[in-house]
């Protein structure tokens, strides 16, 4: 059984992409690990209104953490190797891989990223919207 579009409406048209987007969303958010907050940071007199996600990633290291902007989507990679000559009595921290993707809107900006106390925290700008008003010609055919 297929499900109504919400953007099959004949008014809406090209959202083809978001349609697209919305299902990988659904698909990937099943999945709660690391876990994450998204806040909105204030425009200050220096800097724009800004996003930050926040990501719980301790026990990572710089080194095996990975920010990649890939197209439209923030990629965040964790990758652990698990060390052989450590010989543990009981393990409740796991050496455990992720990858978390956040689709971006066209034009966000990823500005950069910070590793402190076991929280990456990584930055982005959300553009200004421009009003845009045109002003289409209309061509007369005599037929």
């Amino acid at each position: 059984m297929t499900r109504p579009s919400p953007f099959g409406h004949p008014f809406l048209l090209g959202f083809d992409e978001i349609e697209q987007a919305l299902d990988r969303v659904s698909k990937a958010a099943n999945d709660g690990y690391p876990p994450y907050n998204i806040e909105r940071v204030p425009r200050t007199a220096c800097e724009p209104e800004r996003l930050r996600i926040t990501l719980a990633v301790a026990g990572f290291t710089r080194d095996q953490l990975d920010v990649m902007l890939e197209e439209n989507q923030l990629v965040v990679r964790g990758r652990q190797i698990d060390d052989k000559t450590r010989q543990f009595l009981h393990r409740g921290i796991a050496a455990r891989q992720f990858q978390r993707t956040f689709l971006l809107a066209d034009g966000m900006e990823v500005l950069g990223a910070d590793l402190s106390n076991g929280l990456l925290s990584i930055d982005l700008a959300r553009p200004e919207p421009e009003r845009v008003v045109r002003k289409i010609a209309i061509v007369a055919r005599d037929t």
